[in-house]
Order: C-alpha cells, then structure tokens, then sequence
C-alpha cells in the first residue's frame, strides 16, 4: 500500500466531519470494518481527534516477566512509545479488549497532551479515568480498569500493525475520533476520503435543515435533479 500524508487542509476537514460519514465514505469503497468496537470517548465535549496512528500492542502479561520493577529502567515499551509518539500523532492501543487492567493512566495520558499528540484510544480501559476526562484530551476506551497494566498486559510492540476493538490499524493510518467512537482510515485513502466526507457533511446540514422546515424526505435524502440545483446554491453559502 502506498501511503500519501494527509494535507492540512484535508487534516481540518476531518476535524468537522463525523465518524458516520465516513464510515459511509469508507463503506462505499468497499471497506466495512473501518469503526472501533466498544470503545467511547471519556469526555464527550473534548475536541475532536484528527492523527496518524502511532501503535502499541499488548499481550497477556506474564507473572515472571510484568512485575512492578519492570518501570524502573527506561526500556519499558509502554514509557518508550509514550515518549516516541509524535506530535500529531494518535496513539492507538491493543489491549485484546481487556479492560480488567488499565492501558494507561493520567499521568501517561498527561505527557502525551503536554507533547503535542492529538489523543488516545484502547481497546481496553484507563486507570484514573476521571482525570483524564477532566483534561479535556481526546481519549477513549472500553471502561474505566483501576488496576495497572501490569497485571493482565505485557507491552510487547511499537508501530507494528495491530487490532484496536476489532478494526486492523497499519501505522501512520488516519485516526478520527468525535463524540460518538472512532474511525480508522487507511493512509493512501485519507485525502480523498476527507474530500468526500467533508462535501457529504454539507450536503447533510442542507438535508437536516430542510427536514427542520417540514420536507419529506424522498427526492431530498438521496436528491433527485431539483434538490442538487438548490443544494448547489445554498452550498455557495456555507462553510
């Protein structure tokens, strides 16, 4: 797959489009396996998320192995790829949709924040959860899981492809999270898709404010002939 970086101006597109509509843009290019599972945002009035996935995986901890002494060095995948992920970036989590340990917690989700990442997302759950949500970061997950990770997770992978709530994620793919869950879009799609979206998100507002004034939905949800023409002029006005 070849991958083409997200253009600015495309980054803010995605910033007003839902997941929904891209789900649907997505869908129409024959990929249905695009939302994550399971997973909610903590605060839902935190901005929206718009980044490349920077991935981390876990596996089934081992007693021998995941014990408490393992943070003491400066080699621990989970520290490292808190300190790796760049600016921009989404960090993005394999926790095997296992909340019974916390992926992460406030202190880690802090750093992330404070340098300049664009959110977070497991498939498993946080540990001080009402911090994070008190942050005002996006960042979601299953449920709140108070217990460290070390307890069911071994950090095992940095930007290798994983599976977040089902969905695959390939690194550098582009991450979008609202109020309602997250969408994974590949990279090489990622322009054409925020394209697309963002003209759908148009054309809806002119659907929903239309069904406000009384219309009925055939002929407008999709549009016959009369409907674009008016769509058309109406869409001079709106940004």
């Amino acid at each position: 797959m070849t991958s083409t970086a997200l253009t600015p101006e495309n980054r803010a597109k995605l910033k007003r489009v839902s997941t929904a509509t891209l789900t649907t843009a997505l869908f129409k290019r024959g990929l249905r396996n695009t939302f994550i599972q399971d997973v909610r945002p903590l605060s839902p009035t935190a901005p929206r998320m718009v980044g490349e996935a920077f991935t981390l995986r876990y596996i089934p901890a081992r007693e021998d192995l995941d014990h408490i002494g393992v943070f003491e060095g400066t080699s621990h995948p989970q520290r490292v790829a808190v300190e790796r992920c760049p600016e921009g970036h989404v960090m993005v989590i394999d926790s095997r949709k296992d909340a019974r340990a916390a992926s992460a917690g406030c202190i880690l989700v802090t750093r992330l924040m404070q340098r300049g990442v664009a959110g977070i997302v497991t498939d498993g759950g946080f540990r001080d959860s009402p911090d994070i949500a008190a942050l005002g970061f996006p960042a979601y997950h299953s449920r709140p899981s108070a217990p460290t990770n070390l307890i069911h997770h071994h950090a095992l992978d940095i930007e290798q492809p994983i599976g977040c709530g089902d969905v695959p994620v390939y690194p550098s793919d582009i991450v979008v999270g609202d109020a309602e869950g997250v969408c994974i879009i590949p990279a090489h799609l990622a322009n054409e898709i925020a394209a697309e979206a963002y003209e759908q998100t148009a054309y809806e507002d002119f659907v929903e404010e239309k069904v406000r004034e009384g219309r009925g939905i055939f002929g407008l949800y999709p549009a016959d002939a009369e409907t674009k023409a008016a769509f058309a002029r109406w869409r001079a006005g709106w940004s």
